[in-house]
């Protein structure tokens, strides 16, 4: 049973599913699917709906399930069951029961959910405590790298870039950068404000681009669809690409703010800028942050679509990253994004698939409160 986002075709579950497809596995599979996303599954993919009473059943006659975010849903596991929790990114800003400010009792399904993971997943060292601490999971966790990334490593990636380019209609030579900002508790959550805003000077930013450049949108999850300007021009929304692996092999240069993305996109050794316009609101007074960001980050921190346009304007003329700092970034939170993660975990979960005994051997950490494993 897979489900990825609560119904889309994406991420570590497409990862690790089309890898044991690949292989010859011969076992029933079913994915969660939203209705809206249906067109985006292979043809042959069986799909229950989310939410959905054969959704429910099929969650509950399934001998692994793999997701990568809480099924926040009334489901009984069964004991023999395995759940496997991918989660979908290292944490830098504050999450569940860590966050600084809670909004809201919307995360109530979640630690219901918590209670049924046999296995987290974790993509580094970094992240392992901090993924306990806000889940408050005491069970086994695999440090294994994100399979989802491992096609950014892969031999075939410049072939990809190339066809992702193409399809969405990037011409040669042109840069294009992709803007990944995390989405806002306090306008998402709170019943009277609008769900979600961009920078103050977003237009700025958009209207000072180089003629070679175009803008990849891709908002959150959470916030995808609300791009307030029509298609076309400037601006290109991926909100809605159905896997964001494909638009970093696309992207030259990644803008975003607090969100996962960067230590992602790092694996593709290209430049990282951070917009952090609204740092110290959404540091000291909405989220806060498990590592001091100013001092992690790939490259220094800017405030303003001035600085970003300037930044983008030293990479045009070849001035790249402080090349120690990056490399630094990479050595703390990439270092398991060797193209293997997948191996790691069918080795780990699917045994049985499992025929080439060259799989790097991953990390296993063994939390108290879990007999079996």
């Amino acid at each position: 049973m897979w489900s990825s986002f609560s119904g889309r075709y994406s991420d570590t579950p497409r990862a690790v599913y089309e890898a044991l497809r690949a292989r010859g596995d011969e076992s029933s599979h079913v994915w969660l699917v939203r209705p809206d996303c249906r067109p985006d599954f292979p043809g042959d993919a069986s799909t229950a709906v989310y939410g959905s009473a054969e959704g429910r059943a099929a969650l509950e006659a399934a001998d692994v399930v793999f997701a990568n975010n809480g099924i926040s849903l009334d489901w009984d596991k069964s004991p023999t069951t395995t759940y496997v929790q991918a989660w979908h990114g290292t944490p830098l800003k504050r999450m569940h029961h860590d966050v600084a400010r809670p909004v809201g009792g919307h995360l109530t399904a979640l630690d219901r959910d918590v209670e049924r993971w046999d296995l987290l997943l974790s993509p580094n060292a970094v992240s392992t405590p901090h993924l306990r601490s806000a889940f408050g999971y005491t069970g086994p966790v695999l440090e294994s790298g994100y399979p989802r990334n491992d096609v950014l490593s892969a031999p075939d990636r410049g072939a990809r870039r190339a066809a992702v380019r193409a399809a969405l209609g990037i011409p040669e030579g042109m840069t294009a950068v992709l803007y990944a900002p995390t989405w806002r508790d306090d306008l998402v959550l709170a019943e009277d404000r609008p769900d979600h805003a961009f920078p103050p000077d977003f237009a700025e930013l958009v209207t000072g681009l180089p003629a070679d450049h175009v803008l990849l949108l891709r908002l959150h999850t959470m916030v995808a669809g609300r791009f307030p300007q029509p298609p076309g021009g400037r601006v290109l929304d991926v909100s809605d690409h159905p896997d964001v692996a494909e638009l970093y092999l696309a992207a030259d240069v990644l803008v975003t703010d607090y969100s996962s993305a960067m230590f992602d996109f790092a694996v593709t050794g290209r430049p990282v800028l951070n917009f952090t316009y609204d740092l110290e609101h959404y540091r000291d007074q909405l989220r806060g942050f498990y590592l001091d960001l100013a001092d992690i980050a790939p490259g220094p921190l800017l405030s303003t679509a001035a600085e970003v346009l300037q930044a983008l304007a030293e990479l045009a003329r070849g001035h790249g990253q402080d090349p120690a700092r990056y490399a630094r970034f990479r050595a703390t939170f990439c270092d398991l994004e060797d193209g293997h993660a997948t191996d790691r975990v069918i080795a780990r979960v699917f045994p049985p698939a499992v025929t080439d005994g060259t799989v790097p051997t991953p990390r296993d950490h063994r939390g108290v409160g879990r007999a079996h494993d």
